[in-house]
């Protein structure tokens, strides 16, 4: 006798991705679907007295399938998660993880330096450093007489 857990929010759970994933493509002229993305990662970003440090969870991803690029004090960080072709001998069960494009923008402060931004990945979690403008220190000016 096989014991099996019943979670009957599961079903739910996947239609519901499935809805979502279906409302968020774009049908083209051609009337085949294009997705703007298939998944959007999880960032944080955190403000710091000399800038701000955004990151986004990015697990399964290679660095070169990431692309980050600033225009027009819009950040965006795209990529893309391919899916593992399962072998002939694999017994997949479920699969849960989202796979295929992803896109997420964000308009940043016009106090940023947008030549100076970095970023750097490492154990699935994409860093990007945004620092910010020196602040322009008011200086007071002598009057001297005539």
């Amino acid at each position: 006798m096989n014991i099996s857990r019943f979670e009957p929010w599961t079903f739910v759970d996947l239609l519901h991705r499935d809805l979502d994933r279906l409302a968020t493509h774009r049908a083209t002229p051609g009337g085949t679907e294009n997705p703007v993305a298939d998944w959007a990662p999880a960032v944080d970003i955190i403000e710091e007295k000399d800038g701000y440090l955004l990151r986004a969870d990015v697990p399964g991803v290679n660095p070169e399938d990431i692309d980050v690029s600033m225009d027009n004090g819009v950040l965006s960080i795209s990529g893309e998660r391919h899916a593992i072709a399962p072998g002939d001998d694999a017994g997949i069960q479920r699969i849960e993880r989202a796979t295929g494009r992803f896109l997420r923008r964000f308009t940043l402060p016009e106090t940023t330096n947008a030549d100076g931004i970095a970023a750097k990945c490492a154990n699935g979690i994409l860093e990007v450093s945004i620092p910010k403008t020196p602040e322009i220190q008011a200086r007071r000016i002598t009057v001297e007489a005539a």
